[in-house]
């Protein structure tokens, strides 16, 4: 997210206040370029809008922390999955509040963001900041983000790990190791990039690249067999969304 604002706009790093125990590259670049760094906890009474992005099994014990310190009007966006508006409002009380699930190629500002929230001020706020580094969807029911962080907040693990399995499998018919991950890599990323540009939907474009009879039909009716791809995307999605669940 620091990557993405900085670069796409609408942060400046000289505006952000970064609150980390085990800073990275990302947060320490931000500070090069004049972020805030762990400043004194006086300083967190500035920050008009505080972005809670922790793991959710720690975000009830880092919001009791900070709480206390902001401005009894800064805006709260979390992207803790599984947390709810109800209860970070617990610990956040009546300040604005909107949950947001983004995919992490809001770094390089092609993101997806879920957005939903209870008050228009924190939805205006949570699209002012991920509108220029995701495509985001408003969710009109906030028991929606179970299924969109199990969808989409989780879906590109799915697809690295669809190029993970391609690529051995690749190895296994043969192919030597450099140009398996070159091509399973490359193969996915360009087919990508042609949906991302093409008005097909990816039933059409599926059916472009299958001819009858031909081998792309014979790997696809493998892969959407009885126990191919839309089972397994089914069973993995169930999944997720009760993880999520328990962990709210």
């Amino acid at each position: 997210m620091i990557d993405g604002w900085t670069a796409a706009g609408p942060v400046v790093a000289g505006d952000l206040l970064i609150r980390d125990p085990y800073p990275g590259a990302e947060a320490q670049g931000a500070a090069g370029k004049g972020a805030r760094l762990n400043p004194p906890d006086e300083a967190l009474s500035q920050a008009a809008i505080v972005i809670l992005a922790v793991k959710p099994q720690m975000w009830r014990d880092v919001a009791s922390a900070v709480a206390p310190l902001l401005a009894p009007d800064a805006v709260i966006v979390s992207i803790a999955a599984g947390v709810s508006i109800a209860s970070l409002a617990e610990v956040f009380g009546d300040r604005p509040i909107a949950r947001v699930m983004p995919t992490t190629a809001v770094a390089i500002a092609r993101g997806t963001a879920s957005i939903a929230a209870t008050s228009d001020p924190a939805r205006a706020t949570a699209h002012h900041l991920f509108d220029t580094i995701a495509r985001t969807v408003d969710l009109a029911d906030e028991s929606l983000m179970h299924a969109a962080t199990a969808v989409s907040g989780s879906g590109p693990a799915y697809l690295y790990a669809f190029v993970e399995a391609l690529q051995a499998a690749a190895v296994g018919a043969g192919l030597p190791a450099d140009a398996a991950a070159t091509l399973a890599r490359s193969t996915v990323v360009g087919a990508a990039a042609l949906m991302a540009t093409s008005e097909a939907s990816p039933a059409e474009l599926r059916a472009q690249v299958t001819s009858p009879g031909g081998t792309t039909q014979a790997a696809l009716e493998v892969l959407m067999g009885e126990r191919g791809l839309r089972t397994l995307l089914d069973d993995a999605v169930k999944a997720a969304i009760r993880r999520s669940n328990e962990l709210g």
